[in-house]
């Protein structure tokens, strides 16, 4: 990783925060407007609750289904996405989402993500506005388009393997991230071995498996950056 990672620091521009960006998918196609806007304002806000320490700038509800915020770190943002990810998943919201490197050139707004400017910021934006894309994660990292195009395929298959679960695989693989298997198999009344083969099969090891190499080169990347 390090005979990849090294040549960023010649090649990245300077970087001052992570921005993280993301919008709800076939949000105008929901049963319950009402509904989604509680989930995904909550969501929000609970993100912003769960990391206070990472965050500098609030994730902000820019529009009725977009946010954006800023992070010290590609680490913390990247947390960040895993998370909300996961919450909204779990409530069966589709969502995407943008962590970019940005140098910022105003001064950063500690109330709401708005009116503030700097390289990176719109690179992120056009990347989310690709509907093209069925990428559930997506990077900006100016000046690196090769590594960006390696994280965004590894974010693509996270999306895959995401997009293969069932109702029931879902609920089990996402949370065996914090939750220890016994105690998750007394509380969904299933038995250690039922709840095994539903790991095996929602693929629980290669999902974390690829979360870890994208965690590993977000600290990488800020250490390369001196975001860290």
């Amino acid at each position: 990783m390090d005979a990849l990672v090294e040549p960023l620091l010649e090649t990245l521009p300077r970087t001052t925060h992570a921005v993280v960006m993301g919008d709800l998918v076939s949000s105008e196609d929901t049963a319950s407007v009402e509904g989604l806007h509680a989930s995904f304002n909550a969501a929000i806000q609970g993100a912003n609750d769960a990391h206070r320490r990472e965050i500098v700038s609030p994730l902000t509800i820019t529009l009725g289904d977009e946010f954006q915020g800023l992070c010290a770190t590609l680490e913390g943002g990247l947390r960040i996405v895993r998370d909300l990810r996961a919450q909204l998943l779990s409530g069966g919201v589709g969502c995407r989402f943008v962590l970019g490197a940005v140098r910022l050139e105003t001064p950063v707004n500690p109330a709401r993500a708005w009116n503030m400017m700097g390289p990176g910021l719109a690179g992120s934006r056009q990347r989310l506005a690709d509907k093209r894309d069925a990428n559930a994660y997506r990077f900006e990292l100016r000046g690196e388009p090769e590594l960006q195009a390696l994280m965004e395929a590894v974010g693509a298959g996270l999306t895959q393997i995401e997009d293969s679960w069932t109702d029931r695989q879902r609920e089990v693989v996402l949370a065996l991230r914090g939750e220890a298997a016994a105690p998750l198999a007394d509380r969904l009344r299933m038995s250690p071995q039922t709840l095994y083969k539903i790991r095996r099969a929602g693929r629980f090891d290669l999902y974390e498996r690829q979360w870890a190499a994208l965690e590993a080169m977000a600290a990488r990347l800020d250490r390369a950056l001196g975001l860290a």
